[in-house]
């Protein structure tokens, strides 16, 4: 049987046959343990009374032309100083005649707490368990083998989750309310909110073939299906926000949706999408500005009745401080090419680039990197920055096109592996939209391998991964900057430039002047390159006060701030600062085990501990998950028809650059679908019918990724790894200071490190005036020689830069 449709002219068979592939895709979709077999859907009675926002995916006609099972989505969200509350409300319907279970695959925001769901089904209000993953889901089949209409909400990464509703009864509707909190970004004077709207596809290293490796075994959890090109889904969106400023409001803007603003008074406004909804195919960029003083320090505190206290410091940015000498640096530039970045963002970061490598200092010296399938410098080291190098550069980068894969890894490597220059601090300007299923693995390569580099990362685009953008410069102890396709690429390249030449504030210590605080976040507080605050969340024990003492460089200049400070025994207000503290908490957690998580074998140590903040403090989390069942009522019909809702593609990717021209599938690696791409499910992955994997283009054989990655292609067993000369308390030392540490300091059985700086013996050979030099100049402070041993002091973040010397043979601890 098959999908009946409206009739369509010739001109559109095409399309029908697309959709009607999709449909039974959609069908065949369903979570781990419950894929389910395709079915037809009947939707004839749908059609025979439809009205105007009937659940269809919709073709170039307005026409109905295949099943979506979610009607609309209403965002609100209530701003106050610098902390928001959004609700966000779901709608899914079922307008066939057999029931349904629906499945969404969506984004929210990377840094949400996630601490409520609540389902509305025949005007019964269930509240939302929040369980343990597995627990989470048991309880969910069994409810919707047993015919009770039920939800669960899963996390798939940070910033993209899996709501799915079982035993939709035709005709029938139900509401998923979800609400998170979160801190607001400010930079420059101005607040923003930015709320994601679609999951944009994400490439999967290594699939393609029936049981290959993927550096994303969850691939089929982040890949919902996307309206094929020229249709739309059927549902909308409408943004509401409520803003509280506590201050006079100045200019408010939205970057990429045309809004309507009303003020009541000098410090509130709400802000309306115009004509109440739109197609949820871009991100929403709010931005607004306060007039009058900046932004002033603040410490809020919440206390429980049991006498537990949690804290938010939030410290305004110093003056920016010009300097007058600039230190050289070794600039490398990478942008991504693949597919997903063909046309208007491929453009817009050649663009940027070009700003970017047009402004550099006359002693830096530079290298320009292309990504996609392959990874393709222009030089085979730095080369000065002179202007013939420039102009190769600039036609390098006019050649570009986006096309292929996005082996991220691999870019990462070549732009973090070739050995320091001793005179120079290298700087890593990244750009791309991170649209890849392993972006954990990423972190954790830039985690331990960054050296004394820093990395800034640039999202291009509308609707970019937001979550690996964000870590990447977080880790890459740089700073993150989104490029949207209509700004100008000139400005974000020279906040660029005037963020790396002259930092707000580095080196930023913390003296909490004796108070009874712990469990702060972040533990070592990063440098500040833009007009940002410093926010820093904690818990405390005990009534106290005190002074709060900051101290950093503001260029070549010292700095000092003091903040007082009141905790005290009880303060239910700010009851928000607890689930805050225990998302930064969890996201540190993670963070240590960014690599196991991304493998599906997480740290059992780890795991238990996130699970249990989950638990506690009612939050959605990698392993803990929302259910609600309706016991109430018991549907009839059997088993449920799963239907995947089907997304939009994002504004400005281009369908040509996903899946090949004519449609055709450019390489089986994308995870997104308009039919199926993947020929073998991964774990946990939506089942595909058979008669969808006929008559596939053969997946694209990429070039040989430089150099080879693990999960990206198999690693020459033969080839040296510089990591492995160091001893074992060494490896990963870095990542451990960074996240167990604080303010640098961090003590184990075998190894101490105090400021950073941990004191090692280096076996050399040879051992010369010159190789001695390098270390030097690296930042090694010798402490003796001998024969063929250097002891000394030295940076851990440059352990992995120590390694890449080919005279350094072995690396040791010393106590």
């Amino acid at each position: 049987m098959g999908v009946r449709m409206k009739p369509h002219t010739k001109k559109y068979l095409a399309l029908s046959l697309i959709l009607a592939a999709c449909l039974l895709a959609f069908a065949a979709a369903g979570g781990q343990g419950r894929a389910q077999s395709a079915a037809t859907l009947d939707t004839s009675a749908a059609e025979a009374r439809e009205t105007h926002g009937a659940l269809h995916i919709l073709d170039k006609e307005g026409k109905p032309a295949g099943l979506c099972p979610l009607k609309h989505t209403d965002v609100r969200a209530d701003i106050s100083g610098f902390i928001t509350r959004v609700t966000v409300t779901q709608e899914f319907a079922n307008p066939s005649q057999e029931k349904i279970e629906a499945v969404y695959t969506f984004p929210l925001s990377a840094n949400a707490a996630v601490d409520d769901m609540v389902m509305v089904v025949g005007g019964r209000t269930i509240r939302g368990d929040i369980k343990k993953k597995q627990e989470a889901l048991e309880i969910y089949e069994q409810a919707k083998a047993a015919g009770h209409v039920a939800s669960l909400l899963d996390q798939e990464r940070p910033n993209i989750f899996t709501q799915s509703v079982a035993n939709i009864m035709p005709g029938e509707s139900v509401k998923i309310t979800i609400s998170y909190v979160e801190y607001l970004d400010y930079e420059d004077g101005s607040y923003s909110f930015v709320f994601p709207m679609v999951v944009g596809p994400r490439f999967m290293p290594g699939a393609g073939a029936a049981g290959s490796k993927t550096g994303a075994p969850d691939a089929s959890r982040i890949s919902p299906p996307v309206t094929p090109e020229g249709a739309r889904a059927g549902h909308d969106i409408s943004v509401s926000v409520a803003i509280d400023a506590g201050m006079p409001l100045g200019d408010i803007t939205s970057e990429l949706h045309k809004v309507d603003i009303k003020k009541s008074g000098n410090a509130k406004a709400t802000v309306t999408l115009a004509g109440g909804k739109t197609i949820p195919n871009k991100d929403f960029v709010l931005k607004y500005k306060v007039v009058g003083k900046d932004i002033q320090d603040a410490f809020l505190t919440h206390a429980r009745e049991d006498g537990s206290g949690f804290f938010t410091l939030f410290m305004a940015p110093p003056e920016r401080v010009t300097q007058k000498q600039i230190a050289p640096k070794e600039m490398i530039f990478v942008i991504d090419t693949s597919g997903s970045m063909n046309g208007w963002p491929v453009e817009k970061a050649k663009e940027t680039m070009k700003y970017a490598i047009r402004n550099m200092n006359p002693n830096d010296t530079f290298n320009l990197i292309g990504f996609s399938s392959s990874v393709q410098p222009l030089f085979d080291r730095a080369q000065p920055n002179t202007d013939a190098n420039r102009e190769k550069a600039e036609r390098y980068l006019g050649d570009m096109m986006g096309r292929g894969g996005t082996y991220m890894m691999s870019a990462m490597d070549a732009a973090l592996a070739p050995a320091p220059d001793p005179e120079r601090v290298r700087i890593v300007c990244f750009m791309t939209d991170g649209y890849v299923g392993n972006d954990f693995e990423i972190i954790s390569y830039i985690q331990n391998n960054l050296g004394g580099a820093r990395l800034f990362s640039f999202g291009i685009g509308n609707s970019v991964n937001r979550f690996l953008l964000d870590e990447m410069a977080k880790y890459g102890r740089g700073e993150v900057e989104y490029v949207l396709l209509d700004a100008q690429g000139k400005g974000a390249a020279e906040r660029f430039h005037e963020r790396i030449a002259n930092p707000v504030l580095t080196d930023i210590r913390i003296d909490w002047g004796g108070l009874s605080v712990s469990d702060t976040y972040p533990a070592a507080v990063p440098d500040m390159f833009s007009n940002k605050p410093v926010i820093i969340t904690g818990r405390y024990s005990g009534k106290a006060q005190g002074t709060i003492t900051i101290t950093g460089k503001t260029g070549a200049k010292k700095f000092e701030r003091k903040i007082k400070a009141t905790l005290p025994a009880r303060n239910p207000g700010h009851d928000v600062l607890a689930p805050l503290w225990a998302r930064k908490r969890i996201a540190d957690l993670l963070a240590r085990d960014y690599l196991g998580a991304q493998r599906g074998q997480p740290d059992a140590g780890i795991e238990e501990q996130i699970t249990g903040l989950g638990l506690e403090y009612r939050l959605v989390t990698q392993y803990t998950s929302f259910v609600a069942v309706e016991e109430r009522i018991v549907t009839q019909g059997g088993v449920p028809t799963t239907v995947a809702v089907p997304v939009e593609m994002p504004d400005g990717v281009s369908y040509e650059g996903i899946f090949g021209e004519g449609g055709r599938f450019q390489t089986q690696a994308y995870g997104a679908t308009t039919a199926s791409l993947s020929s073998a499910p991964a774990v946990g992955a939506r089942s595909v019918s058979p008669s969808l994997k006929k008559d596939k283009a053969s997946p694209m054989a990429p070039p040989a990724p430089y150099p080879a990655k693990e999960s990206e292609k198999t690693q020459n067993p033969s080839a040296p790894n510089p990591m492995d000369k160091l001893a074992a308390p060494l490896q990963g030392l870095a990542s451990k200071v960074w996240n167990e540490g604080v303010n640098g300091d961090w003590v184990s059985d075998q190894v101490t490190v105090t400021a950073w700086l941990v004191r090692i013996s280096i076996q050399v050979d040879p051992l010369t005036a010159d190789n001695l030099a390098a270390l030097e100049a690296l930042g090694l402070s010798v402490e003796s020689k001998a024969g063929g041993t250097i002891t000394g002091a030295l940076d851990a973040r440059k352990l992995a830069d120590l390694v890449r010397f080919d005279f350094v043979k072995k690396v040791e601890p010393l106590k």
